[in-house]
């Protein structure tokens, strides 16, 4: 039998990820942003040691990508693929409730279920309500996957202020896509369209984040500004 090496390089991939700790890292890392051994170690509550050789495993297999700016070493998701690849597989399995250890885990739960970042795009119950406003109003087609109308593609130019037109030069990432939302169990947006209205709603700081990790929440002028553009409750939404 001829040996397969994709089927060896999947292999790795998936034996890479298989472990609580390096699983812990990388949905940490769909905040987007690059992250220290240091820090990553604290939120999976490893030791620095143990920290960093689980950090060059997930290097070593492209899963991670390593900047060092000075004496600092940061780490950070690869690519959007990565992420992508991250994101749906949380979503393929079930949610599971979690035994509440306390106010504080509670609370964090909460707030990551109310509105976070799936790397360049928002997800939680922020994610599908913007999602759905949008198909709602008719600026994104959800029937056979998803698609910004030309109405949306519009709106983004004129409402946002997007720059639309330099997509064209990113081909291989599609304008609008499904995301599977693995607290809502349903889908969010992503893709360009996706990343340029999550960009637009930290720029407006109509967006903020809650601490330093994926929990977003709305501020008061983003409130204001999602029920006038979408016509989005955020308090009967639970955005609030």
């Amino acid at each position: 039998m001829t040996k397969d090496a994709g089927a060896d390089r999947l292999a790795e991939l998936a034996r890479a990820l298989a472990d609580p700790t390096r699983a812990a890292f990388c949905l940490a890392l769909l905040d987007g942003r690059a992250w220290t051994a240091g820090e990553l170690a604290r939120h999976a509550g490893v030791a620095a040691s143990t920290a960093t050789e689980h950090l060059h495993r997930l290097i070593a297999v492209g899963v991670l990508a390593e900047r060092r700016q000075g004496r600092h070493r940061y780490v950070e998701l690869a690519d959007r693929r990565v992420a992508e690849l991250i994101e749906d597989m949380a979503g393929l399995r079930p949610p599971v409730p979690g035994a509440v250890t306390g106010l504080k885990s509670a609370t964090a739960a909460s707030a990551l279920a109310r509105g976070r970042t799936c790397y360049d795009h928002l997800a939680g119950r922020l994610g599908v309500a913007l999602t759905d406003a949008l198909a709602a109003q008719g600026l994104l087609e959800t029937e056979h996957g998803f698609a910004l109308s030309g109405k949306g593609l519009q709106w983004m130019e004129e409402t946002l202020g997007v720059d639309t037109a330099s997509w064209t030069r990113r081909r291989r990432r599609p304008v609008a896509r499904a995301c599977l939302d693995w607290t809502e169990r349903r889908s969010h947006l992503a893709g360009q369209a996706g990343a340029s209205l999550c960009q637009v709603l930290f720029d407006r700081a109509w967006t903020r984040r809650i601490g330093s990790g994926r929990a977003v929440r709305l501020s008061d002028e983003g409130v204001e500004a999602l029920r006038d553009l979408l016509g989005i409750d955020a308090a009967e939404q639970g955005l609030g």
